[in-house]
């Protein structure tokens, strides 16, 4: 009888599992990514920086900062639309384990 209500128990905890597998794989990639975006915007600073060294005139250093200010807009633009596609992939894994579990509530 007490392997039989372990069992149960283990089987009505299955999504929330499942949920949480989903939602720390999420997490974990979008910390990844915001780990690369930061580093990425480092690497522009610095970059700028020793540029700045380079520059003989105010036209010189304009066009170093809208460089700058570009790349820095792309780097930011591009993980802008890669943490909205982990969201929408993690929504929509955690609207499909809904429904399963929601059917399989309606089987019984």
């Amino acid at each position: 009888m007490f392997q039989d209500m372990s069992k149960k128990l283990n089987e009505s905890m299955e999504p929330f599992k499942d949920l949480i597998n989903i939602q720390t794989r999420m997490l974990e990639e979008l910390t990844r990514q915001q780990m690369e975006c930061t580093k990425s915007c480092i690497d522009a600073t610095i970059q700028q920086t020793r540029e700045l060294q380079k520059c003989k005139n105010s036209n010189d250093l304009l066009e170093l900062q809208r460089a700058y200010a570009h790349e820095l807009e792309e780097t930011l633009r591009a993980a802008g639309e890669n943490n909205l596609k982990v969201l929408a992939d993690a929504r929509q894994e955690i609207e499909q384990l809904t429904q399963d579990s929601f059917d399989a509530f309606a089987k019984r």
